[in-house]
C-alpha cells in the first residue's frame, strides 16, 4: 500500500472534522486562560487526526467485508476495490495508526491528568463500536448525538484541557461553559451524520440499519437538521453574553446566507451524489467563520 492509497483509504480530506474542534479548542484556552502549549497542542492535533483515519479505515474495511460476502458490485466502487489492497494490510493499517494514536494519548495523560485517560476511553470505544458490533453505533438512532460529541465537543475539550489543565477550575459550569462553546462544531458534524442518514434512509432500511430518520420520519428530520443549525448561531450569541468568547465571533453570523442557501438546497432534495455535499461544506464554513472572528476578537481585544 503507497501513500496515496494510505490517504485515499483513511479518507485524510474528513480529518477537517476533527481538525476545526481542535483549533478552536486553541483559541478558547488562549481566550479564557491566556494559555498555549504548543508541544502538546501539536500532540492533541495528531491524536485526534490519527484516531479519526484509522475510524475511517476500519470502517472502510468493514464495509467492504459485509459487501464481499454478499457478492455486491458495489465492492468495485470502494477504495479497497479500486485500489486492489489486501485486506490483512488493510487490518494492519488501522491497528497501527490506533496503537500509535492511543500512545500518544498516554503520553498527554502522564503530562496532565487521569482525566484525560477517562475521556479517552470513551472516545476509543465510541470510534470502536461505532461501526463494529451486531448493532453498530451508526446504525441506531445514536449515531448522529456519539459522533457530534466525540468529534465537536470531546476533541475540542480535550485541547482545552491539555493547554489549561494547570489553570482551570474543573467544574460543572466550566465543562458547560466548554460544551457550549462547543455547540457549533457539535451541530455541524452531527448534521453531517443526519444528511448522510436521510440521503440513505431507504437503503439503510434494507440493510437492517435504522437510524434516526427511520424512527421519526423524513420530514421531522429535516426539519432537525434546519433547527439545529439555527441553535448553533444561537449558541454564539449567548457565549458572547457570557463572556466565553470575543464579541468579534459574532462576525461568524454572516456567514448565515451561505449556511441558509446550503439548507434550502438539501431540504429540496436529498440525493447523496448531489446535494450531502451541502452538509460537509457547512461543516468548513462556520468553523472558519468562527476561527478568524475569534483570532480578529483575541488580537483587538473585543
Amino acid at each position: 500500500m503507497d501513500i496515496k492509497s494510505f490517504f485515499k483509504l483513511s479518507q485524510m480530506y474528513s480529518t477537517t472534522a476533527s481538525i476545526f474542534p481542535a483549533i478552536i479548542g486553541v483559541l478558547y484556552a488562549w481566550y479564557n486562560y491566556r494559555e498555549f502549549h504548543l508541544g502538546l497542542t501539536a500532540i492533541a492535533f495528531v491524536v485526534a487526526i490519527l484516531f479519526h483515519m484509522a475510524v475511517n479505515i476500519r470502517d472502510e474495511y468493514l464495509d467492504y467485508v459485509v459487501a464481499s460476502n454478499k457478492h455486491s458490485s458495489s465492492v468495485n466502487h470502494m477504495v479497497i476495490g479500486q485500489e486492489k489492497l489486501s485486506l490483512p494490510a488493510v487490518r494492519a493499517s488501522y491497528y497501527i495508526v490506533g496503537i500509535i494514536s492511543a500512545l500518544l494519548g498516554f503520553y498527554l495523560v502522564a503530562q496532565t491528568s487521569m482525566l484525560l485517560l477517562y475521556v479517552g476511553i470513551i472516545c476509543f470505544l465510541i470510534g470502536i463500536f461505532y461501526t463494529a458490533g451486531p448493532r453498530p453505533i451508526s446504525s441506531t438512532p445514536f449515531g448522529e448525538i456519539f459522533s457530534g460529541l466525540a468529534m465537536g465537543f470531546a476533541i475540542l475539550f480535550v485541547v482545552v484541557y491539555v493547554n489549561g489543565f494547570n489553570v482551570m477550575v474543573l467544574n460543572a459550569a466550566t465543562v458547560g461553559k466548554i460544551f457550549l462553546a462547543s455547540l457549533p462544531t457539535v451541530i455541524t458534524v452531527t448534521n453531517i451524520m443526519l444528511a448522510n442518514n436521510i440521503c440513505d434512509l431507504e437503503e439503510d432500511v434494507e440493510d437492517n440499519r435504522f437510524t434516526l430518520p427511520y424512527y421519526i420520519g423524513k420530514p421531522k428530520s429535516l426539519a432537525l437538521y434546519k433547527g439545529l443549525y439555527y441553535i448553533a448561531y444561537l449558541s454564539l450569541i449567548v457565549s458572547v453574553f457570557l463572556g466565553i468568547y470575543p464579541k468579534l465571533i459574532l462576525l461568524t453570523l454572516f456567514s448565515f446566507p451561505i449556511i441558509q442557501k446550503n439548507i434550502n438546497i438539501f431540504m429540496n432534495k436529498q440525493v447523496k451524489e448531489e446535494t450531502f455535499i451541502t452538509a460537509v461544506q457547512n461543516s468548513a464554513v462556520i468553523p472558519l467563520f468562527m476561527i478568524v472572528s475569534t483570532i480578529l476578537g483575541i488580537l483587538l481585544n473585543f
